[in-house]
């Protein structure tokens, strides 16, 4: 095994530097989540959260927006109600939807908060109910009709209280929960979710967290790792079923970011020790990068 030496260590910090200098005080949104987020592990639990906590130490505003899809599948599954997907997406019935609405905002926001505190960030809990504005999905990302409950379509983020947080030294951790315009909560998946907020901050990087190393041209071969994808090569790589099931809404998210100004959308994989710092900080990075064609 490699000896880490004083300095090998300096120069992983020469390396991060000039990143360091040049995103100081830009906005970055990443996507907490991922089946990290259910390790039993707590070393593992921390380690996104202490990710979160470094890139707000350096003087990047950090805004994170959390999923907890098998948090919620436990839940449901206590009530006795089967989770159905459809396109990526959670089917959401009445019942269903105050599960939903009670497990992302008072359980796994909670928890999420929790890690970042004792990673020694400031983190603080905005529930998506009251940033986030929505109206009912009644069609997938073909314009076809679809009708699967109470999943919401964003339609405005109010990002006063979340500027309020940045501005007072705070990471705002937002569910991706919404209400209609009256007042009706509803499931929002937490990539769209992401993406929506990154756009109206104005945000330079949306991260998003995945179980896989990034977009893969084969699922069952980590080599095969795309690295930089241009938007204008999604639809091909639909086309031929590399980007399909939970991929497709992250993936169609990213580029609505993209052409809507954010600078760069990151995949990257939540179980590797400090993913992110090796994405945003290195030359090289270790996911996918999509960019503007």
């Amino acid at each position: 095994m490699e000896m880490i030496t004083p300095t090998t260590k300096a120069s992983v910090l020469i390396e991060a530097l000039p990143y360091i200098q040049r995103f100081r005080d830009s906005i970055f949104v990443i996507k907490y989540g991922g089946s990290f987020m259910d390790d039993p592990d707590p070393e593992m639990r921390g380690r996104v959260a202490t990710d979160v906590a470094f890139l707000a130490s350096v003087g990047i505003r950090v805004v994170v927006v959390h999923g907890g899809g098998k948090a919620i599948t436990r839940a449901m599954d206590a009530a006795g109600i089967e989770a159905e997907f459809v396109n990526g997406l959670r089917r959401t019935s009445a019942e269903a939807v105050s599960i939903v609405e009670n497990t992302l905002n008072h359980s796994v926001n909670l928890d999420i908060c929790n890690l970042i505190q004792a990673a020694k960030g400031k983190p603080i809990a905005i529930h998506g109910n009251r940033v986030l504005q929505c109206k009912r999905l009644t069609e997938d990302a073909d314009g076809k009709a679809v009708d699967i409950g109470y999943v919401g379509e964003v339609t405005h983020v109010l990002t006063q209280p979340i500027l309020y947080a940045l501005d007072n030294g705070y990471t705002p951790v937002i569910s991706p929960v919404a209400i209609d315009a009256s007042g009706q909560p509803h499931n929002i998946n937490a990539d769209i979710a992401a993406a929506h907020v990154a756009k109206a901050l104005h945000a330079r990087r949306l991260v998003y967290m995945s179980d896989v190393p990034g977009l893969l041209r084969n699922p069952e071969e980590p080599a095969t790792l795309i690295s930089s994808l241009k938007i204008n090569e999604v639809p091909q790589l639909k086309a031929d079923g590399v980007i399909s099931k939970g991929m497709v809404p992250k993936v169609d998210s990213a580029v609505d970011a993209l052409e809507a100004g954010v600078h760069r959308v990151h995949l990257v994989d939540g179980r590797m020790p400090h993913s992110i710092l090796l994405e945003i900080f290195t030359h090289t990075g270790i996911g996918t990068e999509l960019v503007q064609a």
